[in-house]
């Protein structure tokens, strides 16, 4: 499915969570085509995540928040204070360090998206992951875990507030992850937080 139909505008207007997964690059939008499957509440945007109608974005951070390369950058220059919220949280609630496997959900300070939620794929700023990695899946299960269990700072549920979070590929960019390899790694995710009994 692709994220400019009438069939997903009618969808996402009926207030269920929707997924919507990104990709500039066409091997990276092939590959979460492919990994979709029909999946309900999933589409695919051709294109920028900043393109979406979403309350959240999705930052393939490393550990500390750093947000100086790939589309973290792009958020950093888009949203001017978000990183300083991304760090800051990271240092509040988790000694400086968010591991792989974690995610924290920050303000952006703008209307669209309103949130940002960061979900390390790497420890370190740079690194390059192995071809065997499990990162995408890490990150990705820790966003959709937020996203169905997790709470704002006011206490309300994040999945009452956010109903659509716009995703990239998770490290494909600098990681170097292979499209394919994420998209089977996030679909892999989904799966077990939101369809566990899918086959």
């Amino acid at each position: 499915m692709t994220a400019d139909s009438e069939a997903e505008s009618s969808e996402l207007a009926t207030g269920r969570l929707a997924l919507v997964l990104c990709a500039v690059e066409e091997p990276l939008a092939r590959a979460w085509a492919d990994a979709v499957a029909e999946r309900r509440d999933v589409w695919v945007h051709r294109g920028s995540v900043l393109d979406v109608d979403a309350q959240a974005v999705v930052s393939p951070a490393n550990s500390y928040g750093w947000m100086r390369g790939g589309i973290d950058a792009v958020y950093a220059r888009t949203f001017p204070s978000v990183e300083q919220h991304v760090r800051s949280a990271v240092l509040a609630y988790h000694g400086g360090e968010l591991p792989v496997g974690q995610a924290l959900i920050v303000p952006t300070d703008a209307m669209s998206p309103t949130w940002l939620i960061s979900a390390p794929t790497m420890r370190e700023p740079g690194q390059v992951l192995p071809p065997d990695t499990v990162h995408p899946y890490l990150a990705a299960r820790a966003v959709f875990r937020l996203w169905r269990d997790g709470r704002l700072e006011d206490g309300r549920l994040v999945r009452e507030v956010v109903r659509t979070i716009a995703l990239p590929g998770l490290g494909t960019g600098i990681g170097g992850v292979a499209p394919h390899t994420c998209a089977r790694q996030v679909m892999a995710a989904w799966d077990e937080v939101f369809d566990p009994a899918r086959p």
